[in-house]
């Protein structure tokens, strides 16, 4: 007997509700659908790259500076270690892979190799006659480097995610590549000024006891940098700091955009952790009347005067800042220092033009999808394909809600699973329909032949609806980028198609057998 609980019909009735309620916003103006009251849905579906427009961007990590970088790290350990051991040496630096060092005093040789042995477990010590070499292994050289492009990946994110870009696609592209897609982005200068800085900040003392001028003539102390200034009016102005890092900007726990009290002029606030706090509170109480230089990527930004010691763990950065300019900066401070710089390999913008016609494109064929399914069913089924029409709109309504409402990027490939969904939306109809015409020509009255119909069918629907949804999960979690876009819409339209034909269509079905009591069915 065909029985449909009031539980049931409860359940189809709100799903369908909702549905239709996510999907209205979608024919509405993006001001219109904000006006509507709060207790209504309002977002629409969110496009992707190739439907809204925006910037495509493929990315370098420079990983030679990351090993560079370490190479200095492990030099400047070699020289602390070697002093504390009273061991003389010469001729300390870097060489390919790995730093080299010459040990005066050729009976300390020994000493000095076990000492140096122990800096890094991953670098291997030969010596050549009085020379040491400590050369890193080619696995630790592969793990920096990956280990630099998988920081850098998440440094971009955040980066990206602080610009307020909905949908961003951030991965990784071979081993030192870096994919960056942006829908919608209205200003990819922007973008790219903020991805291209590293935003590596520490705080120096500026040497007040050599001259900038002898350094610029090319005679630089040892132990001091000539660094160009980034302020606008300074420009080609010089400051001579020292290289030893009084505080680091990887300590930093937050960074603003905000005004200076005095001068009402944009500045940059930030606040370190307690660590930084220390080193900041007591490298400031160790040398007021000195100039603290702030460096960005070998660039001064401002060397202040420190008047006082600053014990609170927070300050500000002051200099010829737009307002935009201080945004970006604490953008870039919070968002921490990339591990090494960015190359833009290639870009690409995809014009909003080209994105409307995806979209009429996908519109047009989405109809006639619709409008030759609508025919075909109603020809071949009558009523009971009428019947699979009207579900057939309401699933196309569940998928755009639900898109809405998982804000789900569609793409021009999702495009082409909603068109596939239609197609094989009205399959479970079709498998249940041909169900019901054998059982009639059984000779199972109506009542009977669509109970059996719906009741045998059921099984075939969920193992080939099931499959086709574990193919898409897979697509979706192994595939990238337009191949996820098709994934994301066809494993909504399996599922919507598979409520819509085993719950709406059935509650379709069995109303109208209740109020007509047919002697014979319609197909």
């Amino acid at each position: 007997m065909v029985y449909f609980a009031k539980w049931k019909v409860a359940l189809v009735l709100v799903v369908c509700l909702l549905g239709v309620a996510f999907a209205v916003p979608n024919f509405m103006g993006a001001k219109n659908a904000e006006a509507l009251p709060d207790w209504l849905p309002k977002k629409q579906v969110s496009l992707g790259l190739d439907l809204q427009g925006g910037s495509h961007l493929l990315l370098e990590v420079d990983s030679r500076t990351v090993v560079r970088e370490y190479l200095e790290a492990m030099v400047d350990s070699m020289r602390i270690e070697l002093r504390k051991a009273r061991i003389r040496y010469s001729g300390l630096g870097i060489t390919g892979d790995g730093a080299e060092v010459r040990i005066k005093d050729t009976a300390k040789l020994d000493e000095a190799r076990k000492l140096l042995r122990e800096i890094d477990p991953n670098a291997a010590a030969t010596t050549d006659g009085d020379k040491i070499v400590l050369t890193l292994s080619e696995q630790a050289l592969r793990d920096r480097k990956s280990s630099a492009v998988q920081q850098s990946i998440e440094i971009v994110r955040r980066r990206v995610d602080e610009t307020g870009t909905r949908e961003p696609t951030i991965q990784r592209q071979g081993d030192d590549r870096i994919l960056v897609q942006l829908p919608g982005v209205d200003d990819p200068d922007r973008i790219k000024r903020l991805l291209g800085k590293t935003a590596k900040m520490s705080f120096h003392l500026v040497d007040q006891r050599n001259s900038v001028e002898s350094a610029m003539a090319g005679r630089i102390p040892p132990g001091s940098w000539l660094l160009p200034s980034d302020d606008k009016d300074e420009q080609g102005r010089m400051y001579l700091i020292r290289k030893r890092v009084m505080v680091s900007g990887d300590t930093l726990v937050d960074s603003q955009p905000s005004y200076d009290s005095r001068t009402n002029e944009p500045v940059v606030t930030f606040r370190f952790d307690s660590a930084g706090a220390k080193r900041f509170g007591s490298a400031t109480s160790k040398n007021v009347g000195k100039l603290f230089a702030i460096v960005l990527d070998r660039k001064v930004i401002s060397a202040p005067v420190i008047r006082e010691p600053i014990l609170g763990g927070s300050g500000q950065i002051s200099g010829s800042f737009s307002i935009q300019g201080a945004q970006d900066l604490a953008l870039l401070l919070r968002a921490g220092a990339l591990p090494a710089p960015l190359t833009i390999l290639e870009e690409r913008s995809v014009g909003p033009g080209l994105g409307a016609d995806s979209i009429a494109a996908g519109k047009v064929a989405s109809i006639i999808g619709i409008i030759a399914v609508i025919v075909f069913m109603g020809l071949a089924y009558g009523r009971f394909g009428l019947m699979a029409d009207a579900a057939l709109v309401i699933n196309m309504a569940l998928i755009l809600g639900a898109l809405s409402f998982l804000q789900a990027t569609l793409t021009l490939p999702g495009i082409a699973g909603i068109v596939l969904t239609i197609g094989m939306a009205v399959d479970a109809n079709v498998l249940v329909f041909e169900r019901i015409r054998e059982e009639v020509r059984g000779g199972r009255t109506p009542i009977s032949a669509i109970d059996a119909g719906y009741s045998r069918a059921f099984t075939t629907i969920i193992d080939a609806n099931l499959t086709t949804l574990i193919a898409a999960l897979l697509l979706y979690a192994f595939g990238s980028g337009p191949v996820r876009g098709f994934a994301v819409t066809l494993s909504i339209g399996i599922v919507t198609s598979m409520f819509t034909a085993i719950m709406l269509t059935r509650l379709f079905v069995v109303v109208w057998l209740r109020r007509t009591k047919p002697s014979t069915l319609p197909l």
